[in-house]
C-alpha cells in the first residue's frame, strides 16, 4: 500500500497526505526556531539596557556590531567594555543555560515517562549543593584555588548521578527505578546540606545561599570555551536519539519489538544529560532552574530532520512486534 501510494505521489507529482502533513511539521518547528532566535536576538539589545549605566538600544547593537565591524560604529570605550566584559557575558551564559536544561528536560520527560520529570531528577542538584555545602563549611575540595566550589559541586553533582545510574543498572534501568533513587538521593543531600547550613558561620552560609539561588554573575568569558566544548559534544549526541526517544514514548515493550533497546538508550540518555546538567550546573550558578518542556515530539530538538520517517525495523523485530500485539493472539 505505501509503495502503492508512493508511485501514484511520484506520478501524479503530488505529495502524499502524510508527506503533507510531515511537510507542514517541519515548516512548524522550524518557523518556530527561527522566531525564538529573532526574539532572542532583538531582547539582547533591550536586556543590555539594564543596569546602572545608561545604555541605549542604539549603543548596545552598535557595541556589539563594533566587534564584528572594526571602525564602522562610534562607541564610547565605557559603554564597550561594560557590554563585552559584563553584559554581554551574563547574557549568553543564560541562553546557554536555558538550552542545556531544555534539552536535558526534554529528553528527561522521554526516558522517564513523567512530564514533571527535570535535569535534577537524579540528584544532580543536591550533590552540587552538597559539595558547596563541604567547600564551604570544611575547606575541603577536590581542587584548589578560584575553582574550590566550581569543582566540589562538579564532582558531587557527577558522582550522585553515577549513583543512581549504577544503581539502575544493577536493579534495571526502567523509569520508576531511576525516579525513586533520585527522590532519595535528593532528600538524602538535602539534608545533609541542611546539616551543614546549621554549623555555618554568617559569611558561610551567605556563600552557600547566593550559591543556591544562582547567579549569572558568575559567567565570564573565561568560562566560555570549556562549557562551549561540553555542550557541543553533549547536545549531538542526545539529538541522535531522537527517534529513539518518540519510539520509547510508547513504551518498553514496543521500543524492544522494533529494536530499540529501552534500558540502553535510557542509561546513555541520563549519562549525557548528567555532564550537561552539572556542567550548567556548577559553571554558571543554576541550582533551582526549572524549564519545563511543551515539546510533544523529541525530534524538535533537531534544527532539521534527514529522514522522513523513522528507519523501519527489520524482519526479525517486525516478527516480534506482530507476536508481542494483543491482536496476536
Amino acid at each position: 500500500m505505501a509503495k502503492a501510494a508512493r508511485r501514484r505521489s511520484s506520478r501524479t507529482g503530488k505529495l502524499s497526505a502524510t508527506q503533507e502533513a510531515y511537510k507542514k511539521f517541519v515548516f512548524r518547528k522550524t518557523a518556530f526556531m527561527g522566531t525564538i532566535l529573532l526574539l532572542i536576538i532583538l531582547l539582547t539589545g533591550v536586556i543590555i539596557t539594564l543596569g546602572p549605566l545608561d545604555i541605549t538600544v542604539t549603543e548596545a547593537y552598535c557595541a556589539l556590531l563594533d566587534k564584528l565591524y572594526p571602525d564602522c560604529f562610534d562607541v564610547d570605550d565605557l559603554t564597550e567594555q561594560v557590554i563585552w566584559n559584563i553584559r554581554f557575558p551574563r547574557i549568553i551564559g543564560g541562553v546557554m543555560a536555558g538550552f542545556g536544561f531544555g534539552v536535558c528536560g526534554c529528553v528527561m520527560q522521554a526516558v522517564l515517562k513523567n512530564p514533571l520529570a527535570s535535569p535534577f531528577t537524579l540528584g544532580i542538584s543536591a550533590g552540587a549543593g552538597f559539595g558547596i555545602a563541604i567547600a564551604a563549611v570544611l575547606g575541603v575540595s577536590v581542587i584548589g584555588g578560584p575553582y574550590l566550589l566550581i569543582g566540589n559541586a562538579f564532582v558531587f553533582a557527577l558522582l550522585c548521578s553515577g549513583f543512581i545510574i549504577a544503581l539502575a543498572t544493577v536493579k534495571g534501568a526502567t523509569s520508576e527505578t531511576m525516579i525513586l533513587a533520585g527522590i532519595a538521593v535528593n532528600y538524602l543531600f538535602t539534608a545533609l546540606s541542611q546539616l551543614f547550613r546549621y554549623f555555618a558561620s554568617d559569611e558561610q552560609l551567605r556563600l552557600m545561599t547566593s550559591w543556591g539561588m544562582g547567579d549569572l554573575a558568575a559567567f565570564t568569558w573565561e568560562r566560555f570555551p570549556l562549557i562551549l566544548v561540553v555542550f557541543v559534544i553533549c547536545v549531538p549526541l542526545l539529538m541522535l536519539k531522537a527517534w529513539d526517544l518518540n519510539i520509547m514514548t510508547a513504551g518498553d515493550e514496543t521500543a524492544k519489538s522494533i529494536g530499540v533497546d529501552a534500558n540502553n538508550i535510557r542509561t546513555f540518555i541520563m549519562i549525557i544529560s548528567s555532564l550537561l546538567v552539572a556542567t550548567v550546573v556548577c559553571f554558571q550558578y543554576f541550582r533551582n532552574c526549572r524549564v519545563p518542556n511543551a515539546i510533544p515530539s523529541h525530534t524538535t530538538i533537531q534544527p532539521q530532520s534527514p529522514r522522513e520517517h523513522p528507519p523501519k525495523p527489520s524482519r526479525i523485530h517486525l516478527h516480534s512486534a506482530t507476536t508481542h500485539h494483543p491482536s496476536a493472539k
